[in-house]
């Protein structure tokens, strides 16, 4: 008996890439909060679920990301987007490819923007039956000045969200890195 939509639980994942190994790789945030949805919700009843995952790419400030010059081509910009656009859909690929390794549902998709900002208007939008956001487990002196997608989240967002901390053993020299 298969499951209609309207039976299967939606869940959102919010997930980014690794500030210490770069893309395509999940940072260790992203890769726990999904494992442990894999683990903890969904065990043994994929068809009950559909995971649903949403990368947020931050623009660069000035628009030149990595690049020397000041002096740019048309070219240059469309090689940029083009860049960032293929680096978030193999970030998203390991996620997609686990998902369908293993018959749970799935949808994946990028949009640019302030992640916590993002997050919070892509919940509103998509109306998931929760939000489960990986925690780089920063302390309180640490998130004044880099701030938490995951706080921001849990209070704004308008659904449950559950937020998945670091195990100890996983926890870069610095929290910052992820």
């Amino acid at each position: 008996m298969a499951t209609s939509e309207a039976a299967v639980t939606r869940i959102m994942v919010a997930v980014n890439e690794s500030t210490i190994r770069g893309y395509p790789h999940a940072s260790i945030s992203s890769r726990g909060a999904f494992e442990w949805t894999l683990q903890k919700i969904v065990r043994f009843n994929a068809s009950g679920f559909k995971l649903l995952f949403l990368h947020v790419q931050v623009p660069d400030e000035d628009g030149f990301d990595d690049m020397d010059s000041v002096y740019a081509s048309p070219e240059d910009f469309k090689n940029m987007k083009n860049r960032d656009r293929a680096r978030g859909l193999h970030l998203l690929e390991f996620f997609v490819t686990r998902c369908h390794e293993i018959g749970v549902a799935c949808e994946s998709w990028i949009k640019k923007g302030d992640p916590k900002e993002v997050i919070c208007h892509e919940v509103k939008r998509i109306q998931p039956d929760l939000l489960v956001l990986g925690s780089r487990g920063l302390g309180p002196f640490q998130r004044v000045f880099v701030g938490t997608v995951s706080e921001f989240c849990v209070k704004h967002a308008e659904c449950p969200v559950v937020t998945i901390k670091r195990r100890s053993e996983e926890t870069p020299q610095d929290p910052v890195d992820d």
